[in-house]
């Protein structure tokens, strides 16, 4: 054993019995009963002088406060904690990212909307995350399947300009009979402004009279989302 940060003697990985090792309980029971400082040491693999992988890796968390936080954080950011370092820094990054990745990918899955909730879950996660505003579009087909998610803007931290016909421009390269239009609110606060009920309004002129269905308009931020078209908003 040798001590941590704090001066009290942790075992190591290998002084630990394998029932509480994380790779060993992710084997036997399966990722889902790891907690988030389990999860991050498989990925880290090693702790640092004195302070074995699991410490290591409850400390990041609670440096950070919260996982969206740990999420957000750079790689500089990440590794001026002590005993993380730049090539931990990477691997935490490079394990995040994937799993924003993997959340949005629509590519083989072709997800069928049936509801706000539907589209929302497709980028809640990595859009909630953001420090600017973002602008994405969804492109449906006429079973409501996902053709494409596609990127348009991203802004200041307050605000993404928005271009009616760029709207449109990917549903009509793709044959799409209808797009989704999804921003953040780097607030937290999904509640629509005045400017996002005028833009609903504006795309969905537009898309009757391109013959493309300006399906919702979501907000998402903090981790939720608005549908102006459940509300009402922009929508007549």
């Amino acid at each position: 054993m040798a001590p941590d940060l704090s001066g009290q003697y942790r075992p190591t990985m290998k002084e630990m019995p394998e029932t509480e090792r994380p790779r060993e309980r992710l084997q036997s029971y399966g990722p889902g009963v790891l907690s988030t400082p389990e999860l991050l040491a498989i990925i880290m693999r090693t702790g640092s002088r004195g302070e074995n992988v699991i410490s290591l890796a409850t400390r990041v968390v609670s440096h950070f406060g919260s996982l969206p936080a740990l999420a957000r954080a750079s790689v500089e950011e990440l590794a001026a904690v002590h005993g993380i370092g730049v090539a931990k820094a990477c691997e935490i990054r490079a394990a995040i990212e994937l799993g924003i990745r993997l959340a949005a990918s629509v590519d083989d899955l072709k997800p069928s909307i049936q509801g706000p909730g539907d589209a929302a879950g497709l980028v809640l996660t990595e859009m909630s995350l953001l420090t600017e505003e973002e602008l994405r579009v969804l492109v449906l087909d006429t079973k409501n399947q996902v053709l494409a998610i596609h990127k348009l803007y991203r802004g200041t931290a307050n605000s993404a300009p928005v271009r009616a016909a760029e709207i449109f421009r990917e549903a009509v390269r793709r044959n799409g009979t209808g797009v989704i239009a999804i921003h953040n609110h780097p607030s937290g606060d999904p509640t629509p402004s005045t400017e996002d009920v005028e833009t609903t309004q504006r795309l969905f002129e537009t898309g009757k009279l391109l013959g493309i269905d300006l399906l919702d308009h979501l907000i998402i931020a903090g981790g939720r989302f608005v549908s102006l078209r459940q509300k009402g908003l922009g929508f007549s």
